[in-house]
């Protein structure tokens, strides 16, 4: 426990995290009720399966690159981005990360694919 300690105290500071935790809690104070889509509702009945729950799901474990284009905000929200890693400490790493998770995605949306997760920028 005390090595965590001096770790966290040592490891280089930001608030992007705290900025965008509450970039979110505003978004949800401003319209709390955004529906679930229906491809990520589990349909648990035939009615819920007839009226589209859980239609398009795709199950990223099922990809050859462990990830989807899936869409999984509702509709308002989609595309929006409520952090954004800095350029100090580790976050310039998680900033590669996401920006070939991002490029995965949209190669898997265009139809070409990519390397496998491990391959080429994601560290596993």
């Amino acid at each position: 426990m005390a090595e965590a300690v001096v770790y966290l105290a040592a490891a280089p500071k930001s608030n992007r995290i705290y900025a965008a935790y509450g970039a979110v809690q505003k978004e949800v104070e401003r319209s709390p009720h955004e529906p679930v889509p229906l491809n990520i509702r589990n349909a648990v009945t035939s009615l819920m399966k007839e009226i589209g729950y859980g239609k398009e799901y795709q199950y990223a474990h099922d990809s050859a690159l462990a990830t989807t284009d899936m869409e999984t905000m509702p509709e308002r929200l989609r595309g929006r981005k409520y952090y954004e890693p800095g350029d100090l400490g580790f976050e310039k790493e998680i900033r590669k990360r996401i920006d070939w998770w991002e490029g995965l995605k949209a190669r898997i949306k265009q139809g070409k694919g990519g390397e496998k997760p491990g391959e080429g920028g994601e560290k596993a």
